[in-house]
């Protein structure tokens, strides 16, 4: 399947429905618009870059239902919304009702939550509208200087933090029958699960950006375990590591299709490693809920993006770090290590050209 083609800078938030969500288990209320916010003209276009800035360079998603999909409360939802737009405050309040509902677990923070109509989203040469769904764990303080009697004033303010938004999901009215086009984020970071599975309920999309990005991080996290685990003591240079992760990406970038046997065969070789590549995919493919597609055209700029973080740092006792591009020792070796007789110590030689710090 063939990556979705989507533009977020056409659009337009028009209107909002607002929550305030606490923990049931803590005994916090749950708080809800009494009537919908229409977002002024005069904002919509600051505020409709704050919704969406989070959305840029995502995995696209489907709602998912082991039953049927016409049992999935947010795409109902999502459903009444689009068909019509006064079903946006009864809706949207379902919507932080159910939020309420899941987040009864103790490591669950209270938080803002807004719901907002967005007009004209580009995707697939088509116009739709989309439902923003933002929830924000944490307020911040910001200092504003205002006039008073003709003298200037320092008070503070708190508020959402428009970059340290926590949890996010973008539905777009397209895809309807397969579970809507839906992207969403979660930087809580311990447990993904409650926002993406419990209450979303969706699932990747298993396009070729999606399939790109899991296989070349699961190839990059898996033969860097390997290096590291293959020497017994803590001596294994990083820029080694990362080396060998870009070397299994080489096999993405020479090729225009993923096939797991022929990987496995090219990149690994032994049956002992494809054996454990196996059990690590499997590993994967239970943490995100569904299973991996063995087959798919490869996304080149999703495998650039794999690359580009790939990063070596060795960490010394003296305070000081050293970052390697796992670029700089494939032609030459670059660094070199070795023992300090005299001083009793390990070194690490630095071979260069020239300082770039240093200017012309």
């Amino acid at each position: 399947m063939s990556s979705v083609k989507l533009r977020l800078n056409t659009s337009t938030a028009t209107k909002a429905v607002l929550a305030k969500i606490g923990n049931p288990q803590r005994e916090e209320p749950l708080q809800t618009s009494k009537e919908v916010f229409e977002i002024a003209e005069a904002d919509q276009e600051p505020l409709t870059a704050i919704f969406l800035k989070p959305f840029k360079n995502l995995i696209g998603h489907r709602f998912t239902h082991h039953a049927s999909l016409d049992q999935h409360e947010i795409s109902n939802c999502a459903k009444a919304i689009f068909a019509d737009e006064g079903q946006l405050l009864p809706r949207g309040i379902e919507i932080a009702q159910r939020l309420y509902a899941k987040s009864n677990h103790p490591n669950i923070k209270a938080g803002d939550l807004c719901i907002a109509l967005l007009k004209e989203v580009h995707i697939e040469g088509e116009l739709v509208n989309g439902i923003c769904i933002l929830k924000s764990d944490s307020v911040t303080p910001f200092l504003s200087i205002t006039v008073n009697n003709g003298d200037l004033r320092l008070s503070t303010e708190h508020g959402i933090n428009p970059d340290k938004i926590d949890k996010g999901c973008l539905i777009l009215d397209f895809w309807q029958q397969k579970g809507h086009y839906v992207l969403t984020f979660d930087r809580g970071g311990a447990d993904t699960k409650f926002w993406v599975r419990e209450f979303l309920g969706v699932e990747a999309v298993p396009d070729a950006a999606f399939l790109t990005n899991a296989y070349a991080k699961m190839a990059v996290s898996f033969l860097e375990e390997q290096k590291a685990g293959s020497i017994p003591d803590d001596d294994t240079p990083p820029w080694e590591t990362a080396t060998a992760a870009k070397g299994a990406l080489d096999y993405f970038d020479d090729r225009d299709k993923f096939e797991l046997e022929d990987f496995e065969k090219e990149v690994l070789k032994s049956p002992d490693m494809i054996a454990q590549f196996q059990e690590h995919r499997a590993r994967v493919e239970e943490e995100q809920g569904q299973p991996l597609e063995t087959s798919f055209e490869i996304s080149k700029k999703d495998v650039s993006k794999v690359k580009k973080r790939i990063a070596s740092v060795l960490k010394l006792d003296t305070g000081v770090e050293i970052h390697v591009k796992p670029a700089a020792s494939e032609e030459q070796p670059v660094l070199e290590r070795g023992f300090d007789d005299k001083k009793g110590m390990k070194y690490v030689k630095v071979y260069y050209n020239k300082d770039l710090n240093a200017g012309p």
